[in-house]
């Protein structure tokens, strides 16, 4: 089947898909109010329900996975859902973000069920910015999670930071060093007005070329490296060889290079990050839908699809967060936590 490309002529290669949207930490920049409304469990998607959707989505062209949430390791076992995805010869990246507290028990089993990259989000080595940022005291877990990764093997391993003004914009240098001394790449992300970001501000937004500024000054020239896919980092060299990367959605926006659509952990199919609406694919799969309908159903989404969502936000001339709580509440589908990020 011939690859099919959108309104802007962008292919559908990647896949996020989110397993739960539950979380077991409460960052600033994603959950800050202090309660939310969750999906019904009896909506969530069985394996069996998402593997049969990545089989009717890998003929239109997905090739590359990564699971989210909310955090995917509260999803129970989550590692056989790994193996299925990576027995599917054309999957030829399967990835997972995690926030890296409860990783320390599952590292090694999801080595060994096939998966092939790991990120893991840690926005400050200091333990009491970790408490402000995620309302928890366990910047300890997650570092023996990053641990266990590298014991169980993935070379590949990515450290995820969101940079936030006057909170832990000080500590890019030493995470750049972290990550660097124990062998994995650091990508630092500029704080994004998306979902229950409710407390949004453009003047906390650290930019990509501020923190190009900050790390200049503390490691000297950083070179950029050559674009050769549509991963949503910047990667940059320092001199002394070492590379990292920087997202910078909020001042530059990549929405011309995006191949990513997102599956909730409920079914629905979202073709932007910052889409207010999906399409609520669970409904058609219960419903008796033969993979065909899906199959075709997807393909007119994708074929109809203009978003440039980020583009869009940049443009806004009083840009501020993008939802209310009293809007989140009503449709917790527009959620960062459950659309995954």
């Amino acid at each position: 089947m011939t690859t099919p490309l959108d309104r802007h002529g962008r292919p559908l290669r990647n896949l996020r898909l989110s397993v739960t949207d539950r979380c077991n930490l409460r960052c600033r920049y994603c959950m800050p109010e202090p309660d939310y409304v969750w999906l019904p469990k009896a909506d969530v998607l069985s394996f069996e329900e998402i593997v049969r959707l990545l089989d009717v989505l890998i003929p239109l062209g997905v090739d590359r996975v990564r699971l989210t949430g909310g955090e995917p390791l509260l999803r129970a076992e989550l590692s056989g859902l790994v193996r299925r995805i990576a027995a599917r010869p054309a999957i030829r990246d399967l990835a997972l973000t995690s926030n890296g507290v409860l990783l320390r028990d599952h590292a090694r089993a999801l080595r060994d069920a096939g998966l092939h990259r790991l990120t893991v989000s840690i926005d400050t080595l200091d333990p009491g910015t970790f408490r402000l940022l995620t309302g928890r005291d366990d910047l300890g877990r997650v570092l023996d999670g990053i641990t266990a990764a590298r014991e169980a093997g993935f070379d590949e391993l990515k450290l995820d930071a969101v940079v936030i003004d006057g909170l832990n914009d000080g500590e890019l240098p030493r995470l750049l060093d972290f990550a660097r001394d124990i062998g994995a790449e650091l990508r630092l992300i500029e704080y994004m007005d998306v979902g229950g970001a409710t407390h949004w501000r453009l003047d906390r937004v650290v930019s990509r070329q501020r923190m190009l500024q900050m790390l200049t000054q503390s490691h000297g020239a950083v070179t950029p490296l050559p674009r050769l896919d549509s991963a949503p980092a910047d990667r940059f060299r320092l001199a002394d060889g070492s590379t990292f990367g920087i997202i910078s959605s909020v001042t530059q926006p990549f929405c011309a290079t995006c191949d990513r659509a997102r599956l909730t952990a409920d079914g629905v199919f979202l073709t932007c990050l910052y889409a207010t609406t999906g399409t609520d694919l669970r409904a058609l799969l219960r419903g008796g839908a033969d993979d065909d309908t899906l199959r075709q159903r997807l393909l007119g989404l994708w074929t109809a699809r203009r978003d440039r969502g980020a583009e869009e936000r940049a443009a806004l001339p009083d840009r501020g967060a993008s939802a209310v709580v009293a809007e989140l509440r009503q449709d917790p589908h527009r959620e960062m936590h459950t659309r995954g990020g």
